[in-house]
């Protein structure tokens, strides 16, 4: 599980993206580079990584679920994801 401080950080870009998103629009669509180049650089969606939103771990995400693999499988284990059942033929 990650640290509280890089989940919180992770949390911090996201809401950055978010509330800047309209402006780096317009400024783009303008060919305001110049004003682009004065935003925050966390503003920017290319700085963000996709992070688990229950352990915060950064690899195996899946899309789909918003959740790592290993959390997915205990989980789908458990029968907490809708839908998902383990296959067996």
């Amino acid at each position: 599980m990650a640290k509280e401080s890089v989940k919180a950080r992770a949390r911090k870009k996201e809401a950055t993206v978010a509330k800047y998103a309209a402006k780096r629009a317009a400024l783009k669509a303008a060919g305001d580079y110049l004003a682009l180049d004065k935003l925050p650089k966390d503003a920017s969606p290319v700085r963000l990584h996709n992070r688990c939103k229950l352990t915060g771990r950064p690899r195996g995400y899946m899309r789909k679920f918003g959740i790592n693999r290993v959390t997915f499988r205990e989980m789908a284990s458990a029968g907490l994801i809708p839908g998902v059942t383990k296959s067996s033929w």
